[in-house]
């Protein structure tokens, strides 16, 4: 009997310990041990039925776990709470990221025309070529974009120091205005030839006339038509000058200069002051040619010189004016 009371206080004992777990599962095993040793100890004779306490509370650890259960639920919660707070912050801050970038206001002035553009400081020259692109219609490729000097394309607007406000030169045409302007070059010389057409002739002028109503001179030098012929060694003499008087031209190749030689005197023209020369054959006597050389930067600085022969007219244009500015 010593022994049963001292296994059934050990056992209480045990019971009372694991009353205050919240392990359900470590309890409810060590009651049913108990339980199993009351049973043999009530089969001996004049066993008493041990009464467990632990019977009277076995549903006091229910609200142990179920409490334990919703802290972990609510735990749970807290957690999915906290990360979806956590990917809704992250994506608020990228927003407001987008938000707070530095901006820069922009004149930009292309065809004397002025226009208003909001840009990134840090975009680079390639990306303000773009939006130029979208206001103007003006093609990146064509664009020669001005600031403090030719803007480069792989710098950003930050590193050279464009500040808010700043006026921006673009400079180019599109592909519009190019093709328009772009007129094949025999269309431009009929265009020439059609205006030169409409004018008066030369012969007819009476400036001219004055001249050449006096004759062709006696000692003038032959003319072949329809031919072409290099420049003779001797000076070509026998013509006349605006005045009516007798001139002479000597090409001094040697020195690069043209000498306008008169009765009077002899004028050494360089070869490379000479803007233009004219000419056009003389109405009635195609085979002499009316010529002007342009001395200065309009056509009143033009010296005329009468009956020219039309064999060395060409030659004469190509000395002058070199081959490659005679078309």
């Amino acid at each position: 009997c010593v022994f049963m009371d001292i296994c059934i206080d050990v056992g209480r004992m045990w019971a009372v310990l694991f009353e205050e777990t919240t392990n359900s599962a470590l309890s409810s095993c060590i009651e049913f041990h108990l339980m199993d040793l009351n049973q043999c100890f009530h089969a001996l004779p004049g066993g008493e039925e041990v009464i467990m306490e632990t019977e009277a509370k076995p549903k006091e650890a229910e609200p142990l776990v179920e409490e334990a259960e919703k802290g972990d639920t609510e735990t749970t919660s807290q957690t999915d709470a906290g990360n979806a707070t956590t990917q809704d912050s992250s994506i608020s801050n990228g927003d407001d990221a987008d938000d707070k970038r530095e901006m820069v206001d922009l004149k930009i002035i292309w065809n004397k025309n002025k226009y208003d553009l909001k840009i990134p400081i840090d975009s680079t020259g390639a990306k303000l070529k773009e939006s130029i692109h979208s206001l103007t219609g003006l093609p990146p490729a064509m664009q020669k974009v001005m600031y403090k000097g030719l803007l480069p394309e792989d710098k950003m607007l930050r590193e050279i120091k464009v500040t808010n406000g700043a006026k921006i030169m673009v400079v180019g045409s599109t592909i519009n205005d190019v093709l328009a302007v772009n007129t094949p070059k025999e269309v431009i010389q009929q265009e020439v030839k059609a205006e030169e057409n409409k004018k008066e002739p030369l012969c007819s002028q009476k400036q001219h006339r004055k001249v050449l109503d006096k004759g062709k001179p006696d000692d003038i030098m032959p003319a072949v038509k329809g031919t072409k012929e290099r420049l003779p060694t001797v000076p070509l003499s026998g013509m006349f000058n605006k005045s009516g008087g007798k001139v002479r031209l000597t090409f001094k190749l040697e020195q690069d200069q043209l000498w306008i030689g008169t009765k009077e005197r002899t004028e050494k023209v360089p070869m490379g002051s000479i803007k233009n020369v004219v000419s056009e054959p003389i109405e009635g006597h195609e085979d002499y040619h009316m010529m002007a050389f342009q001395l200065g930067p309009t056509e009143a600085s033009q010296y005329w010189v009468y009956w020219v022969p039309a064999q060395f007219v060409d030659a004469i244009k190509d000395t002058v004016l070199g081959k490659w500015q005679y078309f």
